[in-house]
């Protein structure tokens, strides 16, 4: 007779409700596909065994603490945060904070400013908002290249590296991103600043 196989959310639910075993099973069912998908990124094999670790520490602290709630979507949940995982990677391997050029980023300006007041900080972050709701509309490559540059500040060579593109391509997507948030901004007459 052979065994049921269990699918991931009764195995979730099993390992929050103290079976190791449960644990045990996603591991090996998924490890092979998480492992592939950090190395892709990081071509290291000491480094990915490292961010394989923490990200399983990340999955182990959440089911324990009753935070899992992705129900059916496990592996998805997990490489997102395998993925999160490489940027910081990347965030702190880098050794220069971003330049800004002021023409392309004058949006982003007022939510740089450390020295903001009260006001501004809530400006700021309704701009911050806005903007969120504007990149939505963009297709999903560009979506992920001002997502990257802007809110994680990645530099565009770390970027091409995390995403397997060349640079040229990266900063294409970004020009591209920028050029159709305009057309946006400008066909719903929206004001960003006074």
């Amino acid at each position: 007779m052979a065994k049921e196989i269990l699918s991931d959310a009764v195995l979730v639910h099993e390992y929050a409700s103290g079976n190791e075993w449960a644990l045990a099973q996603l591991i090996e069912r998924h490890q092979s596909r998480i492992y592939s998908f950090i190395y892709s990124k990081v071509k290291d094999r000491d480094l990915s065994d490292d961010i394989f670790q923490e990200t399983f520490i990340k999955v182990i602290n959440t089911i324990r603490k009753q935070n899992y709630n992705e129900e059916g979507k496990f592996l998805p949940w997990v490489m997102r945060i395998a993925h999160n995982l490489i940027i910081d990677y990347f965030r702190k391997q880098s050794k220069m904070k971003m330049k800004r050029d002021q023409e392309e980023y004058s949006i982003f300006n007022m939510m740089l400013d450390g020295e903001m007041n009260i006001e501004n900080k809530m400006i700021a972050g309704q701009i911050e908002d806005d903007l969120h709701v504007l990149i939505q509309k963009l297709p999903e490559d560009q979506q992920e290249i001002i997502r990257l540059r802007l809110f994680d500040d990645l530099t565009f060579k770390e970027i091409s590296e995390l995403n397997g593109i060349s640079i040229n391509t990266a900063l294409g997507r970004m020009r591209y991103a920028i050029i159709n948030l305009r057309k946006i901004i400008t066909k719903n007459q929206i004001i960003l600043n006074d």
